[in-house]
């Protein structure tokens, strides 16, 4: 892997208390929350920006919603330093306000790095939305988990499944999908 820019921003996509819920079911990626603390720690440590994304659902039933604790980011975030945090209620944080195009294009930026809940949804929209615009993405697989879930033909899919299927859509398409030692390794300065 090449260099990571010094000005490459990690999107940090819907880190919440709600998708701790048991109602979302089985869960993929037990390293999940260290690989994010290695992602976040390397871009204290570089002093390169931040983006969290909080994900205000519009359905009634969410524990996503706005006013609810499942709204909340993880405890993992609680002592992150964010130059950007945006709030969306679809699923890619370019539809978010503030706006995160503007917002990158603003600063210069033009890598990012995605990382997050859930895999095959709003990080993987996030990501191919922003390799359309034109930005490197770089797709923390290891740093970004699922959930298992029926599909219309009432067979399981498993989050496992899903995982290898989005890096699959993505790699080499929208992004590069790596791990996260490959991309702290990267890390330079």
């Amino acid at each position: 892997m090449t260099i990571i820019a010094p000005n490459a921003a990690l999107i940090v996509v819907d880190v919440q208390q709600g998708f701790s819920d048991p109602s979302w079911g089985t869960r993929n990626n037990p390293d999940f929350e260290s690989n994010i603390a290695e992602l976040l720690a390397g871009w204290h440590r570089t002093g390169r920006p931040i983006v969290l994304v909080r994900h205000h659902s519009t359905k009634t039933d969410s524990p996503l919603r706005p006013g609810q604790p499942g709204n909340d980011f993880q405890p993992l975030l609680e002592n992150v330093t964010a130059e950007l945090t945006l709030q969306k209620s679809v699923h890619s944080a370019f539809l978010g306000k503030p706006e995160l195009h503007a917002w990158l294009s603003a600063a210069g930026i033009g890598e990012i790095v995605v990382c997050g809940i859930q895999t095959n949804r709003c990080c993987e929209t996030t990501a191919r939305m922003g390799g359309d615009l034109g930005y490197r993405v770089l797709f923390a697989l290891d740093a970004t988990h699922t959930f298992d879930e029926v599909g219309p033909d009432g067979s399981t899919v498993t989050a496992d499944e899903f995982a290898r299927i989005t890096a699959a859509n993505l790699h080499h398409n929208f992004a590069t999908v790596t791990t996260t030692a490959d991309i702290v390794s990267a890390l330079k300065g």
